[in-house]
């Protein structure tokens, strides 16, 4: 934490959503948010079917929408989250931006300074995603 502004440390990396994963074409259609010091983590999504059918027209958009909602469901924890809801804030976010080779996948994670990590992911939706 920066002791000088209140801000705490808090880590980010973009869904992307890669339709073909053989060709590699992706676009972001998420962010997920931890901050350590709020025991943060949260991933806000939002899919743009026009991207999606531009790179693939015979994408499954529900089935994208779905591993998207899983994602957050994992974030928020509780029954939603699975396995995964006995897991503190930390492990969720670490095994939610594991490499992986699927539909939805993690880029990777950058670093900030935040307040407020719930309204930061929010303006990182605004600006990266859509």
């Amino acid at each position: 934490m920066s002791e000088r502004d209140g801000r705490d440390v808090y880590e980010y990396a973009l869904l992307r959503v890669v339709p073909r994963v053989e060709r590699g074409e992706y676009f972001n259609a998420g962010v997920l948010v931890y901050c350590r010091a709020k025991s943060f983590v949260a991933a806000h999504t939002h899919l743009d079917e026009n991207k999606l059918r531009a790179l693939d027209p015979e994408a499954d958009a529900p089935g994208v929408r779905a591993a998207l909602r899983a994602v957050e469901g994992v974030c928020a924890g509780g029954a939603a989250a699975g396995q995964a809801a006995r897991d503190d804030a930390g492990r969720r976010f670490r095994w939610l931006i594991a490499p992986r080779s699927t539909v939805v996948q993690p880029g990777p994670v950058h670093t900030g300074l935040t307040a407020d990590p719930a309204a930061e992911a929010v303006r990182l939706l605004d600006l990266l995603v859509r």
